[in-house]
């Protein structure tokens, strides 16, 4: 009998640890769980059907850059409705009328559950198409973005407002160039948000009650990064980097722990920071288009750090190293798996900078080229900004593609191309994918495991 009982024990932990590992996994912000792409749900599948995956719904959607949430079975997006530029045009001096809306839908058929607008002339910035931040979903609360700063914290569930605040208008201040884009982050009790204007280039906000808790730092563009926390050198460190330097802060206080100038001389203006801050080990590293890669080596007792490596950026018609614009680099291995803005996939030793690799992804003159890069199980999965999807292996060896199905027509012109611009969300074993046009939902898993 004892030892009946001790097998019924095992099985049961063991049912309980396989059910846990292959259970949906919710993809709550931007880049998921852990803000660093991975996609960590099992069953997936190993290569596309013939005719490609399985559209499982497909909505209409107005235009904008927003990445989808999703959590609990509800996909949190937002859009725009209004005047829009012609073909081509990128910036209007005059307001453009219209609002930006906050939609959640039913993740099971993408049917509208509630939605919020409000009025939002877009005025004197790039790319007016609509909002760019994913909405962050955390204990019951939705935290928006908009492009011209209209920070909102409502309920998830229902829809309704429990606090606002427009950046521009409290901090006296106005939008950057390309418009509010940096993903917010929810971390403790605070939500913080980069803002731009004297001393408040990145504030930390109250989560529940939209309470400024404090604010830091001055700079002439603020840049479009997303903040990240880590647990490291003995404290929590908020990192932010804006357009000339990257920072560590307390998230409590504000106060610098570290900076380090980047770039070392003035940089390019208008600035673009715009890749999220990776850490591996001890290592962090930023990547930027005009001027290349940093990479810097965190202190283990105190909250400090020191350089590592600078990638060179003198010559951007030769650019060395990477530059990286929109989709996040990776590391695995001891190296750094990118796309640079001039249309190569490229491979770094993490130790050196120096270039293993690289694999042309898309045309020549492709400037501005973007590839979300997302790792899942031994192997990555690739959006491109052509609106394909790619399987494939990322080794110091080279590029191995598996395989490759176009999931979405790129609805945005840009550089003299149409190109699709939103990060993808990964759960329920489903990939959501949207454009200016519409938002899919396509089932990833493996035939055996079903939709």
């Amino acid at each position: 009998m004892q030892r009946l009982c001790v097998f019924v024990v095992a099985a049961l932990g063991l049912f309980i640890v396989s059910a846990s590992a292959s259970r949906a996994e919710n993809w709550p912000q931007w880049q998921g769980p852990k803000r660093d792409g991975v996609w960590h749900e099992t069953g997936i599948l190993e290569k596309f059907p013939e005719g490609g995956p399985k559209v499982l719904w497909r909505q209409p959607i107005g235009p904008g850059f927003t990445g989808p949430a999703v959590v609990d079975g509800r996909l949190y997006v937002m859009d725009r409705e209004g005047e829009q530029l012609p073909k081509g045009k990128e910036a209007s001096k005059t307001p453009l009328g219209g609002k930006e809306r906050i939609l959640c839908l039913d993740a099971a058929d993408g049917s509208l559950v509630w939605k919020h607008e409000y009025d939002c002339a877009y005025t004197k910035i790039n790319y007016t198409s609509g909002p760019r931040t994913t909405p962050v979903v955390h204990q019951g609360k939705l935290y928006t973005l908009g492009s011209m700063g209209d920070l909102l914290c409502l309920d998830a569930a229902k829809g309704t407002v429990h606090w606002k605040v427009n950046l521009p208008q409290e901090y006296n201040t106005k939008p950057p160039v390309w418009g509010y884009a940096a993903h917010l982050l929810v971390d403790g009790d605070n939500v913080f948000t980069l803002v731009g204007g004297e001393g408040s280039a990145v504030v930390a906000f109250d989560k529940d009650t939209g309470k400024e808790q404090w604010k830091a730092l001055t700079v002439k563009e603020v840049g479009y990064a997303p903040p990240m926390a880590f647990d490291f050198g003995g404290v929590r460190q908020l990192i932010v980097w804006h357009t000339e330097a990257l920072n560590s802060l307390d998230p409590k206080t504000g106060k610098i722990h570290w900076s380090i100038n980047f770039p070392d001389k003035e940089p390019q203006r208008p600035g673009i920071t715009v890749s999220t801050p990776r850490l591996v080990g001890d290592r962090l590293f930023v990547s930027s288009p005009h001027h290349g890669s940093l990479m810097v080596k965190l202190a283990s007792d105190a909250p400090a750090a020191e350089i590592v490596w600078r990638g060179k950026s003198d010559n951007l018609a030769k650019p060395d190293g990477l530059h990286n614009l929109m989709g996040s680099p990776v590391f695995k291995d001891g190296h750094i798996y990118g796309m640079c803005t001039f249309g190569e996939l490229r491979c770094l030793d993490a130790e050196t900078g120096k270039r293993v690799w690289e694999q042309r992804m898309l045309p020549k003159k492709s400037l501005g080229a973007t590839i979300f890069i997302i790792p899942q199980s031994d192997r990555y999965f690739l959006f491109s900004e052509t609106g394909e999807l790619i399987i494939a292996k990322l080794t110091a060896k080279g590029y191995e593609e598996i395989d490759r199905v176009k999931v979405i027509e790129p609805t945005l012109y840009s550089r003299n191309r149409d190109v699709a611009w939103s990060h993808p969300a990964f759960a329920n074993r489903r990939m959501y994918v949207r454009n200016d046009q519409e938002i899919i939902c396509y089932s990833m898993a493996a035939e055996k495991t079903g939709s």
